[in-house]
């Protein structure tokens, strides 16, 4: 395979990098061979990798394929980080550079959409700041393929990646050339004896944080303690603000509400599925409805309801529209998804999500998208303002079907956000995320389209990790995957909400 030609500047940081890195005792290796002048050699490595978060998303989702990790390879739970063993390799004090392969292999197939590769052999290279990987499809391999380049750390641990055109070719779309891929973690892992709690620790190796979706977890030191699971959950949530503990004797205890705003992202992944991901698509939002810029969360205003303070009930009903559209084809969407008339309504902390859908030009009223459970079960209200910060949210049947079975029913949604004013002379409080994106070029098309306007949508130069950073979710066998019949349509199916009978 011919070489490609490498920026300086990024060989030489580096290289800067490495031998920060090196100079510590993360890197030392316990019961390795003696060194040489020239290399020192380097065993017990892992790296944990995410390719890039609505490919995998892609792959399970719409594909309806699998990753099978084999040879030592893992997986984290809920489509997560893929995990390559068993790292051996050798540090060049002169060059500083750090080479490092890896055991394990991901099989990627989709029967429903025709592709089937494996990703094997895999490398990291702190001098050529890259990961390369054997790829093979129809019984041919091509050898140390470069899948993305690599911003080096002196941690080793959440480095920024890049992809190249090689992985956009395995990944089969050309949206992939240059975006921006999931952290990539290399960590020593090497076993301690037992210490009192019976829990073996790494070595002073900071600590891998393998996933967009969880706050890396800083550090870990070498005193034996728990060993770094490299695979945090990827539905970790910032904390919540906390609730009021002082209530307005003057709010009112039951009445209609005069003002207020849902803040909702529907969910990270879906976004950067339709505008970064292989649905190549747009979003679009009106009425009132609000985007926030990097294809960010959406806010919908104009709250119009009922509570009870005292009942602990609520019922809240908004403004505003937003629709989601991709795999264009002949000039037709096969994704076509409008969400309007959302309303939240929740007793003694729980409740449910509804929205009207309209799918492909169908429209079916009152469907219930998520199952809803508030961090408390009163509703305290200060300055005429009930705040109700990161309420749970969490896919029902019929909200999977809704957005056409793109996650199953009791997935985690994005958290929904409320600030309901009780009087008309309540101020909302500050710092929700309102402003309306310009449009943007979409592929064939422009930012708007039947009087839907404000939208987000992606090029061949997208930011994925506008998407998806806060939650970096990692594997390295997503890579693989993603040869898209283009164009290919998706029908969404909306079901009724069940009646009682």
């Amino acid at each position: 395979m011919p070489t490609r030609p490498r920026r300086r500047a990024t060989a030489l940081a580096a290289a800067v990098a490495t031998a920060a890195a090196l100079g510590a005792t993360a890197l030392a290796t316990v019961g390795a061979p003696a060194a040489t002048a020239a290399e020192e050699p380097l065993t017990g490595y892992e790296l944990t990798w995410g390719i890039e978060e609505s490919y995998r998303t892609y792959v399970t989702g719409s594909a309806a394929g699998t990753f099978t990790p084999a040879d030592g390879a893992t997986q984290a739970e809920d489509n997560g980080a893929f995990t390559f063993v068993g790292g051996t390799g050798t540090h060049d004090p002169a060059a500083h550079a750090l080479r490092l392969g890896f055991r394990g292999s991901l099989a990627v197939e989709s029967k429903t959409h025709g592709f089937a590769l494996t990703l094997s052999d895999v490398r990291f290279d702190s001098a050529d700041a890259e990961i390369t990987a054997d790829v093979t499809r129809n019984g041919t391999t091509t050898q140390d393929v470069p899948l993305a380049e690599v911003t080096v750390t002196r941690e080793l641990t959440d480095m920024a990646t890049t992809l190249t055109k090689e992985a956009a070719d395995v990944l089969g779309s050309a949206r992939y050339e240059g975006a921006e891929g999931d952290p990539l973690t290399v960590v020593h892992r090497t076993a301690q004896s037992p210490s009192p709690t019976g829990s073996a620790s790494a070595t002073a190796t900071p600590t891998a944080s393998a996933s967009p979706t969880a706050t890396p977890t800083g550090s870990a030191s070498a005193t034996p303690g728990p060993t770094a699971t490299g695979s945090p959950s990827p539905t970790a949530t910032e904390p919540a603000d906390p609730t009021p503990s002082v209530t307005d004797p003057d709010a009112p205890i039951g009445a209609e509400l005069a003002d207020g705003r849902l803040t909702w992202g529907v969910m990270k992944a879906f976004r950067a599925y339709v505008v970064d991901g292989v649905a190549e698509g747009r979003i679009t939002v009106a009425d009132g409805a609000s985007q926030a810029p990097g294809n960010g969360v959406f806010t919908f205003t104009d709250a119009k309801g009922t509570y009870d303070t005292d009942a602990d009930t609520l019922t809240a009903a908004f403004e505003g529209a937003v629709t989601f559209q991709g795999h264009r084809r002949d000039g037709a969407y096969g994704l076509d998804l409008t969400l309007t008339d959302l309303t939240a309504t929740l007793d003694g902390g729980t409740g449910e999500l509804t929205a009207d859908v309209t799918s492909l030009g169908e429209t079916t009223q009152d469907v219930v998208l998520a199952e809803l459970t508030a961090d408390s079960a009163d509703l305290v209200a200060k300055k005429d303002v009930l705040t109700l910060n990161n309420v749970t949210a969490e896919l029902t049947e019929d909200g999977a079907d809704a957005f056409g079975r793109f996650h199953p029913a009791g997935t985690r949604l994005d958290p929904l956000d409320l600030a309901l004013a009780l009087t008309p002379g309540a101020g909302l409080p500050g710092g929700g995320q309102t402003a309306t994106p310009t449009a943007t070029a979409t592929p064939g098309g422009t930012g708007t389209t039947g009087g839907v306007s404000g939208s987000t949508g992606g090029g061949l130069t997208g930011n994925l990790a506008s998407t998806g950073s806060d939650v970096p979710v990692g594997a390295l066998a997503a890579a693989a995957a993603l040869t898209v019949a283009a164009g290919a349509g998706v029908v969404l199916a909306v079901r009724r909400r069940r009646t009682e009978a």
